[in-house]
């Protein structure tokens, strides 16, 4: 594959950073990387020492993201929860179109097995966030760019900032998920970025356009039991009300993340959708997903670490 793929987000975040493992997992492979950042920092030249070509940019600058496309047929669409969403992704995909990209893996977010769509409220959909995901999904469509959407839930890694306090310090997980019978649809952000660099590094186009990658569906109570064995100790978990959590999160979380995690606990709490794991992670790379409890196992020192 002559031509770079494009990866936004290839310097990563604090959490899952996707674009970040995708461009890793693509030079591996010696695949041509550009590698859309923020800002030029250390991060950007490791990628830059791993034979990415850097360019650095704005999502929400239609000039920057139109000259990163520049002989480019393949991209990687990811956005931070935060907000510009709606405008980043509308740029994109109209520069995408304009650039005759012929692929754009878009990172998106699960939407239940519901049908409906809703386009006048939030009924239909678990959050603003969440519909802002469903409209984005439908804008890469109407850009006829060859788009195809990873609807993944919320990751392990999310998980593991959220518990990693109260567990190091207290043994508990304090979260506002209800009674410990309620379902949370739960992957990887290894799993998903192993699927986007799979469908980027295949020359040929996927045989559907839309994944939902959920590699578990556990219980309140399955998931705290598999941080215990991970752990090597006995993990409590204490619910707490909407408004604890938001209180004890404010000062880590930004408004619009806030805003969205919390609307989606809710939709979890109701239990009205049913969700099971897909096989869409074997079936794109060939191999199983990572499981929580192997995720949490990686992750032990990390989350005692957030006691000190």
């Amino acid at each position: 594959m002559s031509q770079p793929i494009l990866i936004t987000g290839a310097a990563g975040g604090p959490q899952g950073s996707t674009g970040r493992l995708v461009a890793n997992l693509l030079l591996k492979q010696g695949i041509t990387v550009r590698a859309f950042v923020h800002k030029l920092d250390a991060r950007s030249d490791e990628l830059r020492q791993q034979g990415a070509e850097i360019v650095a940019g704005d999502l929400l600058n239609p000039t920057s993201v139109q000259a990163a496309m520049k002989e480019v047929k393949r991209a990687y669409f990811t956005y931070p929860v935060a907000d510009g969403l709606l405008e980043a992704a509308t740029i994109f995909a109209a520069s995408a179109r304009d650039a005759g990209l012929q692929m754009v893996v878009n990172n998106s977010q699960f939407q239940g097995t519901s049908d409906d769509f809703a386009f006048r409220d939030l009924q239909h959909a678990p959050s603003l966030r969440n519909l802002q995901y469903r409209l984005v999904d439908r804008i890469f469509d109407w850009a006829q760019v060859g788009a195809v959407h990873l609807q993944a839930p919320p990751y392990y890694e999310n998980v593991r900032v959220l518990v990693s306090r109260g567990v190091a310090k207290q043994n508990t997980a304090f979260l506002p998920w209800g009674d410990d019978t309620t379902v949370i649809p739960l992957t990887g952000a290894e799993d998903v970025s192993r699927v986007a660099a799979t469908l980027l590094a295949n020359p040929g186009m996927p045989s559907q356009n839309v994944y939902a990658l959920v590699s578990e569906a556990p219980t309140v109570r399955e998931i705290v039991e598999t941080l215990g064995r991970a752990m090597g100790r006995p993990i409590r978990y204490v619910p707490i009300t909407d408004e604890q959590w938001a209180d004890a999160v404010k000062e880590r979380i930004n408004p619009h993340a806030l805003d969205h995690l919390t609307h989606l606990w809710q939709y979890f709490r109701k239990g009205e959708e049913r969700f099971e794991a897909t096989d869409a992670v074997r079936v794109v790379t060939g191999q199983d997903p990572q499981t929580l409890e192997q995720f949490f196992r990686a992750n032990a020192k990390f989350i005692d670490a957030a006691g000190q």
